[in-house]
Parts: C-alpha cells; structure tokens; sequence
C-alpha cells in the first residue's frame, strides 16, 4: 500500500468534491441498485450438463439441481469436485453482475476489491485517486 504522504492542496480539493459528487449520487441512486443487485441470481451448468447451481448475489447457494445420470458414475469425489466447481462459477459470474450493477457509481476495480474484502486494494485506489493517479 502506498503511503499517503505529502497530497498537492489542489488535489485533495479535487478529490474532495469528487467524493462529495459520488456520495450524492450514491444517496440518490444506491437504493434502486442496491435491490437491482439483492435480486442478482446466476445459474451455471457442469460441463458435462449433469449439475445445475443457481447463487445469489453473495454467492449463496439458492438451488442445486443434480440429474440422476450422475449416478452411473458412483465417484463421490469427483462429483463433490463438480458441485464444487459449478457453484464457483456461478458466483463469480454474479459478483461480476454486481460490479457491473455499481459500475456508474463506483469504478469496477474498487468495487470487486470490496466485495472480495480486499482493504488494501480499496485504500491503494483511494491514495492514488487523491494523488490523482486515477
């Protein structure tokens, strides 16, 4: 992370404003995008077809559906694998909806940082935004 050290008086008056501007916005705007992005759901296939998982916005898990095919193939492990690896997909495909959501109000990138709960990525982006390196 870098330091914040010394900030151009300029700049920070700039980064200022531009913060009050996004947390106008985010009070006018976030509650309509906030229920847009609870509704997000992402349903993914396994590759072979035979899984189903459907998420939500947080990754949770809201159905999994498994075709009884599945059990000509008694491999619990590769199964467990399968699950797995389908739900992952999932939720990585509605947190990138989520970000896209946002994405008029917070730039990607600090957004995706946020929801992986990434600080240092938020704080870096922050300094530079003030450094004005955006």
């Amino acid at each position: 992370m870098e330091p914040l050290g010394r900030v151009d008086a300029a700049d920070t008056q700039a980064y200022a404003e531009e913060l009050r501007a996004t947390f106008m916005r985010l009070q006018e705007e976030a509650p309509a995008l906030h229920e847009k992005a609870r509704a997000v759901q992402m349903t993914e296939k396994s590759r072979d077809g035979l899984i189903s998982a459907t998420v939500g916005a947080r990754g949770d898990l809201i159905r999994l559906d498994i075709d009884p095919r599945v059990y000509r193939r008694p491999d619990s492990r590769a199964l467990a694998d399968v699950i797995t690896e389908t739900i992952h997909r999932a939720a990585t495909k509605a947190q990138a909806k989520v970000v896209e959501l946002f994405e008029p109000l917070i730039p990607g990138e600090q957004m995706k940082a946020h929801l992986e709960g990434d600080l240092e990525s938020v704080l870096d982006q922050m300094a530079a935004q003030m450094h004005g390196k955006k």
